[in-house]
């Protein structure tokens, strides 16, 4: 199955709006609920992202059968130094960003914390793609 979500920038109102309904499909097809928070949380943490720190993107989303696979895609500044912004805390947010409650430097490690496989790619003044993976027997 195939699921295809539009970002747009700044629109912290819609931010979830692909994860919760990636969680509504996984509740239908009966994949265990400690599967879907994991895939809930580093989508939400993806897409979040993408809204604070890109001018918009993707998500893309295709559950196979023993998986789901998820890639954020977003054109925006891209990031200078992944592991960098791999660490926890490590924050780029604007001012406004933060006074939302967004912005602490978690999405990153967040992502990498609940998925079993997980790829950055950046270009500085191009974009961002995330690629993560979880499997449903993990």
């Amino acid at each position: 199955m195939h699921l295809e979500y539009t970002v747009v920038e700044g629109d912290f109102v819609n931010a979830g709006t692909a994860s919760s309904s990636v969680k509504k499909t996984l509740k239908q097809l009966n994949v265990q609920p400690a599967v879907i928070k994991r895939v809930v949380v580093a989508l939400y943490e993806a897409e979040v992202n993408a809204i604070a720190h890109a001018y918009g993107g993707k998500v893309l989303v295709d559950i196979e059968s023993d998986k789901i696979k998820m890639t954020v895609a977003d054109k925006g500044p891209g990031i200078p130094d992944i592991a960098l912004a791999m660490q926890e805390g490590y924050s780029t947010a604007r001012p406004e960003v933060r006074d939302m409650g967004f912005g602490a430097g978690m999405g990153l490690p967040n992502m990498q914390k609940n998925v079993d496989k997980m790829n950055v790619t950046s270009e500085v003044g191009v974009g961002t793609t995330v690629e993560m993976e979880v499997n449903f027997n993990a």
